[in-house]
């Protein structure tokens, strides 16, 4: 007799052996943890096997069985998300799962409001968001964990395609006391006198740090933070100064406390804000769909100082 199991089951499942706790799985896919514990259990009885070592002070782990399990479901899920693209094609119609990873330097300025008109406009797309660092964007894309990624143009490997956006100037950001606040501009040299906050994120602090070693000149670095929240508040209250390529509608940390942005002086290459796809991923309809709604509403977006539109 064939087996019965849904594939709701099979993402409860998968959703608890990523997170290895029920109640994190839980408010991973916002359903009830009795729900899943029960989708657990029916699936165990289907299959006769234990997939799961129940520890009661550190969740549960995978069994033997179940991390082979674990792969094989996830590749059922995947080839069902492909069923449901590819009758969204056939149809002409976007609709499926869709899921968006977004740089953490900026997905609050720029993500929440392009989902929010995309889902209005797109109502059978269910978009799922994901705010990574660069290096873990790329392999979050290698490994079809996430359709597309908003993001810059940093070290993109030969197998994923860039799309670029529009361009962004790069600004040192002070505090509204800093010596250097009521300049129009600023060079490298000027701040390496000054005490940095660095945005210590993987690849973007690289970049940033290579501005400093263009001009010779070494950062005074004092702070590390891989936070842009944390970093903003650093620098408002005199920690150091900081370096951004986005300038939030707010000149203001999240502490209320003031903040210059002020233009880099020199001919340093400017960040490039666009999408990171798979090669041919634009031929599914919910990406192409999405990028093309995200590019214009960017395109709109008064930067720096205006929210998206």
């Amino acid at each position: 007799m064939a087996s019965r199991f849904t594939l709701r089951q099979l993402e409860y499942f998968v959703s608890v052996g990523e997170q290895g706790s029920i109640a994190q799985a839980s408010a991973m896919v916002n359903v009830s943890s009795p729900s899943i514990s029960a989708a657990i259990t029916q699936l165990e009885a289907e299959f006769g096997l234990p997939l799961f070592v129940r520890k009661h002070a550190h969740g549960l782990s995978l069994t033997q069985a179940g991390r082979q399990f674990m792969d094989q479901a996830r590749r059922v899920l995947n080839e069902a998300e492909g069923l449901n693209r590819l009758a969204g094609t056939i149809s002409g119609n976007v609709q499926g799962p869709l899921n968006v990873g977004c740089l953490l330097t900026f997905v609050q300025v720029l993500l929440p409001a392009i989902r929010r008109r995309f889902q209005d406009a797109h109502s059978d797309v269910q978009v799922s968001q994901f705010e990574c660092d660069q290096e873990t964007l790329i392999e979050k894309l290698r490994c079809a964990e996430i359709d597309v990624a908003l993001t810059y143009d940093l070290e993109i490997p030969p197998d994923l395609e860039f799309i670029p956006v529009r361009s962004l100037p790069l600004y040192a950001v002070v505090s509204g006391y800093h010596p250097l606040a009521d300049h129009k501009s600023v060079s490298v040299k000027m701040l390496a006198d000054h005490p940095m906050v660095l945005l210590d994120l993987p690849i973007s602090s690289t970049y940033f740090l290579s501005i400093f070693e263009q001009a010779s000149v070494a950062p005074k670095i004092v702070e590390r933070t891989r936070d842009m929240a944390v970093m903003r508040s650093l620098v408002a209250n005199g920690f150091g100064f900081s370096m951004a390529n986005i300038r939030p509608h707010s000149d203001l940390s999240p502490d209320g406390r003031e903040l210059r942005f002020i233009p880099l002086e020199g001919t340093h290459r400017p960040m490039r804000l666009g999408f990171v796809i798979p090669h041919g991923a634009r031929s599914v309809l919910s990406v192409d769909a999405f990028i093309d709604h995200a590019t214009q509403s960017i395109s709109k977006w008064g930067y720096p100082g205006v929210p998206a539109s």
